[in-house]
């Protein structure tokens, strides 16, 4: 069988480079680079991408093998219907790796065209380390990459860039920002170049949302033979996607991406967004998978299948989530609607004790400031979210599956009470014996989660 390549699938005539892009892996492949794609054949915007290697091992080798050329497949439920979409990616012009080829990257910065900086090099990629160099050949850190890197553009007398950092940790663009200046601070750079990154150049935090699977092992092979050709970089993700940049407005004029129709959203403040996912998205996962594992399933999809805990979920996201966030109606509907259907994903085999992964932490940043936020705004506990935490101290006493740092399972395998679970100061914050009606509540749950079983108690509480 014949590998992809421009044989195949010839390139349009070609773009100009606007976008420079720190990582390769599948999830600006599968994100970003379709977005510019999509928006390159709906004529909003002529852009191609240099992509950089931001490690000294990557795969850019099987890229360049497929004349930087891959196929994408987006699969899920969407508006209803199970669908496939299947798309040979050709936004990526060229790529570089700075390791073997330190020149080319400096040459890079030379581009008039260039205007975008789009990076996700993990959570761990944005640090300032204090030990790169201005003579390294590349600079180990990604930060230090780009240090270099703008330092060359401003000797180069070009204009300044947007950047588009896709790592998920808070204020991405902030910390981005603050590690280049320590940089240049540290290699003693002059303050006329300083003053030039503070004023010519936009530092976004972004919020991305997609999931993406990646190389479909164990499916590859048939999905070739559908194909007709082998794709060494072929890359899954499911439908829903989500951008949120947070900077200036006029960013839109040049990154024309959702007058392509695709889900990006500009605005000055990104933090709503980022509440409505942590609350409602995970804050759904988390809030139903203990109570749903108790009651004997074992994937999301399961969930999704039967009645009792789709209500469930449905009462907890509509009647307690939803009234505590502070965006339009019609878009926590929307959102709740495009939660439902990624978890009713048929090509997603989500296992609940995956997501039962450290649960204690993940309760306290994902549902408990809802409880806290929900009693004070209605003067009532949430009763969805208040049985949650019954499931919790039912999954974590039951001890098979539970998964965590070794303090909480030793803390568990004392059998505490509801008292002294809630009073665990170390797990959330406070004292939450101390929120009025909270531990009676939790305890008349746990009470009935023990003596009827898990899947009694869910029917009980809907």
């Amino acid at each position: 069988m014949q590998r992809l390549s421009q044989q195949i699938k010839p390139r349009s005539a070609s773009r100009p480079t606007r976008v420079l892009q720190f990582g390769e892996g599948g999830f600006l492949r599968a994100f970003c680079d379709w977005m510019i794609d999509v928006a390159n054949e709906k004529g909003t915007m002529d852009t191609g991408i240099t992509i950089v290697q931001p490690i000294a091992k990557g795969m850019l080798p099987l890229l360049n093998a497929q004349d930087n050329l891959y196929t994408l497949l987006l699969r899920g439920k969407e508006n209803g219907e199970v669908k496939k979409d299947v798309r040979v990616i050709t936004s990526i012009n060229d790529t570089i790796n700075p390791y073997n080829n330190f020149d080319a990257f400096l040459k890079a910065a030379h581009n008039e065209d260039l205007r975008f900086v789009i990076s996700n090099t993990t959570e761990a990629g944005i640090v300032y380390t204090g030990t790169d160099k201005y003579d390294d050949k590349p600079q180990a850190s990604f930060p230090g990459k780009v240090t270099r890197f703008l330092h060359e553009r401003y000797l180069a007398g070009k204009k300044g860039l947007v950047f588009l950092p896709c790592e998920l940790i808070d204020h991405n663009g902030d910390e981005l920002k603050e590690a280049v200046l320590k940089n240049a601070k540290l290699w003693n750079l002059d303050e006329k170049f300083i003053n030039w990154i503070e004023t010519e150049n936009i530092f976004t935090n972004t919020l991305v949302d997609r999931i993406v699977t990646g190389y479909p092992r164990g499916e590859a092979e048939a999905i070739f033979e559908e194909l007709g050709y082998e794709d060494q970089q072929l890359d899954v993700a499911e439908p829903f996607g989500l951008w949120v940049i947070e900077g200036p407005l006029s960013i839109a004029e040049e990154l024309k991406l959702p007058k392509a129709g695709l889900p990006v959203i500009f605005t000055e403040d990104v933090k709503p967004y980022k509440l409505r996912k942590v609350r409602m998205l995970n804050g759904a996962h988390t809030s139903m998978v203990l109570a749903a594992y108790l009651a004997g399933f074992e994937t999301v999809g399961e969930c999704m299948a039967d009645k009792d805990v789709r209500a469930y979920m449905d009462k907890a996201l509509t009647d307690e989530i939803m009234p505590v966030i502070n965006l339009p109606k019609n878009e926590l509907q929307a959102f709740k609607e495009a939660i439902f259907e990624r978890f009713e994903n048929p090509f997603n085999r989500h296992l609940l004790l995956s997501i039962a992964l450290n649960s204690v932490s993940k309760f306290r940043a994902r549902v408990l400031p809802t409880i806290l936020e929900y009693r004070e705004m209605k003067g009532e506990l949430p009763r969805i979210l208040t049985f949650s935490m019954a499931a919790l101290i039912a999954f974590y006493s039951k001890g098979d599956g539970a998964q965590d740092d070794q303090e909480v399972l030793d803390f568990f395998t004392k059998k505490p009470s509801v008292h002294d679970v809630l009073a665990n100061e170390s797990f959330w914050g406070e004292d939450l014996t101390k929120v009025p009606g909270f531990e009676a509540a939790v305890a008349k749950y746990y009470e009935t989660i023990l003596e009827k079983g898990a899947k009694a108690a869910i029917k009980e509480v809907i």
